[in-house]
């Protein structure tokens, strides 16, 4: 029970939120999920975004708020508020200490914290979730609603007010549930995060997520679509759940499990299952795409109504694209380790644009061979589309787990190599290559005719988004950057491993 002095604060702070939401005009135009809405590309159309920024005066400037030890998530921006999962090194509340993984809800013009979810780690066996790591997936907003997958790999639709406005069901148990099994209950304060409901894909479903569970959730209509992170077990020799789904569709109001893909993904995944899905338009005929951790890229009939109760529904595939078709298709696992040959697996998520689907694949960073592609796929025809379907392919010299981005014509994309890479989008050819300093994981943002991306050597690059190379500025940060940049409000921010920057043109 809360006492009188919090319930007080949350009345303050319910006050706050519909000021912030309801009246200031300055946060109309956020960025509520990974990439572009339904089509991932990570492109943004705002305008006036620095093409460099100081540290040291403080130029360009606009906040910067400290995080954990390790953040691996991108940040999303709706309505006044920035969502940012990391881990729990740093605590905010000193009752809950330990490994954790965590959520952020921070204010927008400060970086202040609003509320925080905070979810413990799966001891049994560090593969499922790995220490230290905290939670990786990028939160999805609408509405009155965030919709996380935390690093337990559950599914989650919190109150974007968290307790400001008091604990909303059916879901009441938050408390119990922010601490580990056996440990004393934390007494709920005005910080914590007020969940609505939860969908456990262990339990649920019977996958597990292999080392972390990554997954931004697509919303299409009443529906949530969900990348399970299905994976091998702790011997890399064999995966836990082969006939577990690796897509799946939720209620988005009850977080009833309603569909799931019925492709057999699940026995051919060489790593695990981390690529999240998009939607887009095709010939008037929209379609979910997803990229399969077997390299294969799948299109399916999104959901239209919900299946009698206690039914789950087989997603309708359309067509299907092997990546890489001359890859070894049996007994992949004895692959494991080879830098040489083996599968292909699509860790980035795929990018529809103009009736083409862009996407890169490739051998597993940990353990594949050291080859992938950006591949361009027509997504206007249908069936066993290997043969048929692809419109260009440009090959890359080491692993890429970097989502593209479509702008003016061109496509950039970084691979793991630390080269960023300038193409046509019509044909593929080459215009112009970066060698960044060091490897990057992270992927490209184009906003303002401007590229952005940062490398896990701390550096973060700012090029002119054209056919003609224009390096603008590197600046050089405080931790690796793993996070994605993401632009909202004529701010761009940048996460690192262990702060979030918020850039602004001309704010010190």
């Amino acid at each position: 029970m809360l006492s009188v002095e919090k319930k007080t604060c949350l009345s303050l702070y319910a006050f706050l939120f519909v000021v912030l939401i309801g009246v200031n005009p300055l946060f109309a135009a956020g960025q509520p999920q990974w990439g572009q809405k339904y089509s991932r590309n990570m492109i943004s159309s705002e305008t006036s975004l620095p093409d460099s920024f100081d540290l040291e005066t403080g130029r360009n400037v606009k906040w910067i708020a400290p995080l954990g030890t390790k953040t691996y998530a991108t940040p999303v921006i709706a309505d006044g508020f920035v969502y940012i999962c990391t881990n729990n090194e740093k605590p905010r509340n000193s009752a809950h200490t330990g490994d954790r993984g965590v959520m952020y809800c921070l204010s927008e013009d400060r970086g202040n914290l609003f509320w925080q979810l905070i979810v413990p780690k799966i001891k049994e066996d560090p593969y499922k979730d790995w220490p230290q790591v905290g939670m990786c997936s990028p939160a999805t907003v609408e509405g009155k609603y965030v919709y996380i997958v935390s690093n337990r790999g559950e599914v989650m639709c919190i109150d974007r007010a968290g307790l400001s406005d008091g604990n909303d069901g059916p879901y009441t148990d938050e408390a119990k549930h922010m601490v580990p099994e056996g440990k004393p209950v934390v007494p709920l304060d005005e910080t914590d995060a007020d969940i609505i409901w939860i969908f456990d894909l262990p339990d649920e479903v019977g996958v597990y997520p292999h080392d972390a569970a990554h997954c931004s959730i697509l919303i299409h209509k009443d529906f949530l679509y969900v990348n399970t992170s299905s994976g091998l077990n702790s011997k890399h020799d064999t995966i836990r759940s082969p006939k577990a789904p690796c897509l799946i569709v939720l209620d988005k109001k009850t977080g009833t499990w309603l569909a799931r893909e019925n492709e057999g993904i699940g026995r051919n995944i060489f790593h695990a299952a981390w690529s999240s899905p998009c939607l887009g338009k095709v010939n008037g005929k929209e379609l979910i795409f997803y990229g399969g951790a077997d390299g294969i890229v799948y299109a399916f009939e999104p959901l239209i109504s919900i299946p009698p109760k206690g039914q789950i529904a087989n997603l309708k595939k359309v067509w299907h694209f092997d990546c890489d078709p001359k890859a070894p298709k049996e007994n992949i696992h004895d692959y494991i380790g080879n830098r040489k040959e083996g599968p292909s697996i699509i860790e980035s998520t795929p990018v529809f644009h103009k009736n083409r689907i862009y996407v890169t694949v490739g051998g597993d960073i940990w353990w594949g061979k050291r080859n992938s592609w950006l591949k361009c796929i027509d997504a206007a025809l249908s069936g066993d589309i290997t043969n048929t379907g692809q419109i260009w392919s440009y090959p890359m010299d080491d692993h890429c787990v970097s989502t593209p981005s479509i702008y003016n014509g061109l496509v950039f994309v970084a691979d793991c190599k630390g080269v960023i890479h300038c193409l046509d989008a019509e044909t593929g050819k080459p215009y112009w290559t970066h060698q960044a300093k060091k490897e990057i994981w992270s992927s490209t943002l184009v906003a303002d005719d401007k590229v952005y991306v940062g490398t896990r050597g701390k550096d973060f690059t700012i090029l002119g988004a054209s056919k003609e190379k224009n390096i603008l500025s590197t600046i050089n940060l405080d931790s690796d950057i793993i996070g994605c940049p993401v632009a909202a409000n004529k701010t761009l921010y940048i996460t690192t491993m262990r702060k979030l920057y918020a850039i602004t043109e001309d704010t010190k």
